[in-house]
């Protein structure tokens, strides 16, 4: 699950990179989104780059999916009796992680069908992804679907940060302090990079 979470992770970063370019304007923008399609070219056919990463995507998010089912059955077997005096107290992201996790995925395939298959996007328009941003965050009601989402996802990878590390032994109580700040520091910046499109749209930075 942390293998698997840490590839999310940097799928997201480049992801947002990716996304930022859309304040160099139009032009810049739809060269990045057409460059994915021919990246490798011509060394490797059409779009195969883009496919193969596609695939990997989906398999890291069936062994994710199955990593968490299959730690909550050992959880439940290893604790067939609940805690006498209640569950230990957890953050609000950790308690709210199942939930959280069903709402991301939701959202992803919301994104897919408005962004990538433009099938859910107000102008939907192929070849011209930046008009398609803009068309899409003008609906305040969308906006605020993405912000709300992109929040939970915040708090979903704050958790996953911390887990991740301490899964792959790299926290103990010297650094848990310094841990879970670098887990909230990173949420933060990562998730505010991607709120910055649809409040660029909105401000009228991006148009």
């Amino acid at each position: 699950m942390a293998v698997t979470g840490i590839v999310f992770l940097l799928f997201l970063v480049a992801h947002a990179f990716g996304n930022l370019k859309v304040f160099y304007g139009r032009a810049d923008y739809n060269t990045y989104a057409a460059w994915l399609r021919t990246m490798g070219s011509p060394a490797i056919p059409h779009r195969l780059a883009l496919t193969i990463l596609e695939i990997v995507l989906v398999l890291c998010v069936l062994l994710h999916i199955g990593s968490a089912v299959e730690l909550a059955l050992r959880a439940r077997r290893a604790r067939p009796i609940g805690y006498a005096g209640g569950r230990p107290k957890q953050s609000y992201a950790s308690r709210t992680m199942r939930v959280g996790a069903i709402l991301v995925v939701l959202f992803v395939i919301y994104h897919l069908l408005d962004l990538t298959f433009r099938v859910a996007n107000p102008k939907g328009i192929a070849g011209d992804p930046y008009d398609n941003v803009v068309a899409d965050f003008s609906n305040p009601f969308v906006t605020i679907f993405y912000v709300v989402c992109l929040i939970v996802i915040g708090l979903h990878i704050r958790h996953g940060v911390w887990s991740a590390l301490q899964t792959l032994g790299r926290s103990n109580a010297r650094r848990e302090r310094s841990i879970n700040i670098f887990a909230i520091a990173f949420s933060v910046v990562l998730i505010a990079a991607f709120l910055a499109v649809p409040f660029g749209v909105v401000i009228g930075v991006v148009h």
